[in-house]
């Protein structure tokens, strides 16, 4: 009878074990299959290297991009969500970079489909009207380089055709964009850029905690 007590407590242990695994590894893969589905379908980390977006971004931060809002590509295979609405003028996005392989970069949208767009002596014109440099933008270089020595202050007009965008960085003299390497093609966007999620001081050399910018964690992009 001893016996036989002692024998039923090891099952019941072993059984307990087994199930408390079991539920365990339930919850793991309900938990990596629901971030996998959101960073396919919805939200992705991108972290930013260069200054090309500063001061609406700076190096060093850590952003969120909002794929939904665009339709999100699905993995292996060549379609997209429906998406909520198309690129506007002045949405800030996230892009493969048309030329780089593997390369992700972020530009503010200036023209759409449709659109005509000038830049004439640094100065952005669409469809005629002067689309102003943003608050947190920058202008590092007051000379206005001429069409022949450069196509960063000088060019156009070009009429935006469907499918296509005209996308600059805020720190004008400091960003390739569609100036250089023309326009974006809609099917490279991978989500628009919404917050700063986290950023962290590239050029110090100060422990790592007094290089945290914690002002701009959780930072609104626009």
């Amino acid at each position: 009878m001893s016996n036989n007590l002692k024998t039923a407590g090891k099952e019941d242990t072993r059984s307990k074990a087994a199930r408390w695994w079991l539920d365990t590894a339930k919850v793991l893969v309900g938990a990596i299959a629901l971030t996998l589905v959101l960073r396919v379908a919805v939200v992705e980390a991108y972290r930013v290297p260069t200054g090309s977006m500063e001061n609406t971004i700076l190096a060093g931060d850590t952003i969120l991009g909002n794929k939904f809002l665009y339709g999100a590509r699905l993995p292996l295979l060549k379609v997209r969500l429906p998406a909520l609405r198309a690129p506007r003028q002045g949405d800030v996005i996230v892009f493969k970079h048309p030329l780089e392989k593997g390369e992700r970069l972020v530009k503010r949208v200036i023209a759409v489909a449709g659109q005509t767009v000038e830049v004439r002596n640094k100065e952005i014109y669409v469809d005629g009207r002067l689309m102003p440099l943003p608050e947190t933008g920058k202008i590092l270089d007051e000379r206005a380089l001429s069409a022949e020595i450069s196509t960063r202050d000088n060019l156009g007009p070009l009429l935006i055709p469907e499918g296509r965008l005209f996308v600059m960085g805020d720190n004008r003299d400091n960003s390739i964009d569609s100036r250089m390497w023309g326009l974006l093609d809609e099917d490279l966007i991978l989500g628009q850029a919404v917050l700063v999620l986290y950023s962290f001081e590239v050029h110090k050399h100060e422990p790592f905690w007094q290089r945290i910018r914690w002002n701009r964690i959780g930072h609104i992009l626009h």
